[in-house]
């Protein structure tokens, strides 16, 4: 059968390696007391997305989004003859692949010291357009990164929507970032007030999604509490998120959600946003994630904003003024 072009295949065709180096901690809106927390709270960075969360997010997207596109789910992806062992995100664009009127769905599966999704220790593309073909290149590790997952991101892929490591979530968001390829992710839901992150949210290059993810399950396929959001590039109207942020006169805004730093720059809580005031103030990640920033606000820095109060570190923010 002659193969499609477009299909990854060909081993002679040369894939250009990019060497990539390391953020430091400051790059990475971090510390070192931050590194040594994490470290210790956390004993596994995989986190596998339930079906449920995945659906309720992706149905909010109109479905001409999805016509005649090529959809890469490049982040620990798998499929099985069965629900428990096949990823959530492969799942629903199986089953909605004709209503969504897909052109081709491809999922890596990452050869990791983790049996993810019970598949075995192997990469593979799995590709679906009108039958099912499973390959598995040698050597393939089946990572984001690979040169060979890089191929179909440049080549190939239209949408990526996956659920990628968050300990790799830095060196996946400037991959994709830099693909120019568009995406509906789940991340951390601190990001937007992460000096990592916040250079994209600032130059509109990417926007929150609708929903935050709060519950995963673990690799034994138990429920597992841990604090994520969709993120995606493609523009966001009528946001329903919108109407929780409480834009009026700062006069308005309740004394017990409005106060200034020892810099007196101003701070605002519970997503009260003074539609009067011309200077730079501070908001939480909840305000860019309920919208804020379609509502005719702009972040002014690239970094986050860490307020003091009586020389007390307080809650990491990002500043913004009105447009």
């Amino acid at each position: 059968m002659a193969k499609n072009k477009s299909e990854p295949e060909d081993k002679k065709q040369p894939v250009k390696i990019v060497r990539k180096t390391t953020p430091s901690l400051e790059a990475r809106g971090l510390t070192t007391k931050d590194v040594l927390q994490k470290a210790q709270k956390t004993n596994n960075d995989e986190f596998y997305t339930r079906y449920e969360d995945v659906e309720k997010e992706l149905s909010m997207y109109p479905k001409r989004i999805w016509k005649n596109k090529v959809v890469f789910c490049n982040c620990d992806d798998a499929v099985n003859s069965t629900d428990t062992n096949a990823s959530a995100f492969a799942l629903y664009f199986l089953r909605n692949f004709n209503h969504l009127g897909l052109k081709k769905l491809i999922c890596t599966h990452y050869a990791g010291k983790v049996d993810l999704f019970n598949q075995g220790p192997k990469g593979y593309i799995f590709t679906s357009n009108g039958f099912r073909e499973f390959e598995y290149p040698k050597g393939y590790s089946g990572s984001f990164d690979d040169p060979l997952s890089l191929k179909i991101l440049h080549e190939e892929a239209d949408i990526v929507c996956t659920n990628p490591p968050f300990s790799r979530a830095i060196d996946y968001w400037r991959t994709m970032i830099e693909s120019g390829k568009r995406f509906i992710i789940i991340s951390n839901i601190s990001n937007a007030v992460n000096t990592a992150y916040i250079p994209y949210f600032k130059d509109n290059k990417v926007w929150a999604g609708y929903n935050e993810v709060d519950w995963f399950l673990n690799p034994k396929r138990e429920i597992t509490r841990a604090a994520g959001h969709w993120y995606t590039n493609f523009p966001i109207k009528n946001r329903p998120k919108h109407e929780l942020l409480k834009i009026m006169p700062l006069k308005s805004i309740p004394a017990k959600y409005k106060s200034h730093d020892d810099s007196k720059t101003l701070i605002v809580d519970n997503c009260y946003i003074p539609s009067d005031y011309k200077k730079p103030f501070a908001v939480s990640a909840r305000a860019i994630l309920n919208g804020l920033l379609e509502k005719g606000y702009e972040i002014i820095q690239d970094k986050r904003y860490t307020p003091y109060k009586d020389g007390k570190e307080c809650f990491a923010r990002v500043l913004v003024k009105k447009k």
